[in-house]
């Protein structure tokens, strides 16, 4: 269980169009400009992915231990903290495609 930094990179960077970045001094994986997750927030053992609200309840329904909205009001807008060391690969595939493809419909 758990994942590593390099595969949170390398799954994010799976999907069509993603490009990393940088933000606020740490990677963050875009889509057509836009970040759909990021790695080093809040802490080195974390990543975030920007979930739709209700698909951010059901991940940290699902798992505790491994998600948790962001403080403030950024988790209040579906940014969603991921602990690297407790996701599990798969859960963490179908939040950086669910965090994709809701990024990728929005329009500039």
């Amino acid at each position: 269980m758990g994942v590593t930094q390099a595969e949170f990179r390398r799954m994010a960077l799976n999907h069509p169009d993603a490009a990393e970045s940088s933000h606020m001094d740490h990677p963050d994986f875009r889509v057509r400009g836009r970040v759909f997750a990021t790695l080093g927030y809040p802490d080195k053992e974390h990543g975030m992915v920007k979930l739709p609200p209700g698909k951010q309840a059901e991940f940290v329904r699902n798992s505790p231990n491994a998600f948790s909205p962001a403080k403030g009001a950024w988790g209040k807008r579906g940014s969603t903290t991921v602990l690297l060391r407790a996701v599990k690969k798969a859960e963490l595939r179908e939040a950086l495609l669910a965090a994709w493809a809701s990024t990728a419909r929005k329009k500039r």
